[in-house]
């Protein structure tokens, strides 16, 4: 069984997941093979807030050039937006950035 911090990789800090963060949406990178009950369990558990949905998206990874000839790839991950409910409290991790 994994762990909450197994599922949960890391927090996606852009622009715009920043401005989602009004509407009580977050955006993490999850592992590959998370489902969405575990997301939100692990949400839960780690922050202490009340999950209302998950959405979930593979992001392929993209063709980068290295030089005159080498092509290699970008990591694939998957992304987690991440909806608590109008009762829930904010995550703090996210307090100062905005």
């Amino acid at each position: 069984m994994k762990s909450a911090y197994d599922i949960i990789v890391r927090p996606v800090i852009t622009e715009q997941s920043m401005e989602q963060t009004e509407l009580k949406k977050y955006a993490f990178v999850v592992a590959n093979d998370a489902n969405k009950p575990e997301i939100k369990k692990a949400v839960e558990e780690i922050f202490g807030v009340k999950v209302l949905s998950v959405n979930t998206i593979n992001m392929n990874g993209k063709k980068k050039r290295t030089g005159r000839y080498p092509q290699g790839m970008t990591a694939s991950w998957k992304k987690a937006v991440v909806r608590l409910t109008e009762d829930s409290k904010p995550i703090e991790f996210f307090e100062g950035m905005v």
